[in-house]
């Protein structure tokens, strides 16, 4: 199946790693040119040949300089990918109810949906111009609010809401907004030996690998397993391709049936 993205200029965000980095893959597999931004870059990403630009997009004015960056070597943008996402989880908040204090709550708010909206607003002249597309990476846990940081949740349940207002906004414009939402994802939030799930894990006293090979079931994920990045990637690739000129609005779960909604 041709997706029609063979020489599509595309930017995705959060691009050194999992999702982000399975992404940048698939679209270069398709034909694509990519850019990679991320706060630094990997040898995984490196080695795919994709151009980078090094930008923190959790600040005021990082993805203003990572869009800037991207459209002074080219100022063509058919394809923005808001894939960063995550964040720190400081010492003690897992012992805390509301999972941290005022100033995680911010920073969680300022990645998970202030890079999104920032990035979003400086790619948007040269989207309008390319009748582009814009792909969201949402979370399961904005749906179903467990297991993760509630400030992650409720950043995440935002950009769902933020993703759906803009794409009745830009749909006049010719650009399609989407958001695809991933179920337990083998990512280094959820397998890194310094992640999130380790630090948990490390909470409760129970081995990482342990509680790890539990979350499939735990979570009522179909199939028994986590999900690769590969898979979300191909759905990005789906809701980026202009042979789906329908799908608006739409946020697609990738996530082995662990949501239980009708």
């Amino acid at each position: 199946m041709d997706l029609n993205l063979a020489g599509k200029r595309v930017l995705v965000t959060g691009a050194s790693k999992g999702i982000g980095l399975a992404t940048v893959r698939a679209f270069l597999a398709e034909g694509a040119s990519v850019v990679a931004v991320s706060r630094g870059a990997t040898p995984e990403l490196a080695d795919t040949g994709a151009e980078f630009v090094a930008a923190d997009l959790s600040t005021p004015d990082g993805p203003r300089h990572a869009v800037e960056t991207a459209l002074a070597a080219n100022p063509r943008l058919d394809v923005l990918v808001n894939n960063a996402g995550g964040g720190e989880l400081p010492d003690g908040a897992l012992a805390d109810l509301l999972d941290g204090d005022d100033a995680t709550w911010l920073d969680s708010f300022q990645l998970n949906l202030g890079a999104a909206l920032r990035t979003t607003r400086a790619a948007l002249p040269a989207l309008i111009e390319a009748r582009g597309a814009i792909v969201n990476t949402g979370s399961s846990s904005a749906r179903q609010p467990q297991g993760v940081p509630l400030h992650y949740s409720a950043a995440k349940a935002a950009l769902n809401a933020f993703s759906r207002g803009l794409a009745e906004k830009l749909a006049p414009q010719g650009v399609r907004v989407n958001v695809v939402t991933p179920g337990g994802t083998r990512t280094a939030i959820m397998a890194g030996p310094d992640g999130y799930i380790a630090r948990v894990a490390a909470h409760l006293g129970v081995e990482h690998a342990e509680l790890l090979a539990a979350m499939p079931a735990q979570n009522g994920m179909l199939t028994g397993a986590l999900i690769e990045p590969d898979e979300i990637a191909r759905a990005i690739l789906l809701l980026a391709s202009p042979t789906l000129p329908s799908a608006i609005g739409q946020n697609w779960a990738i996530d082995a049936g662990s949501l239980k909604f009708v």
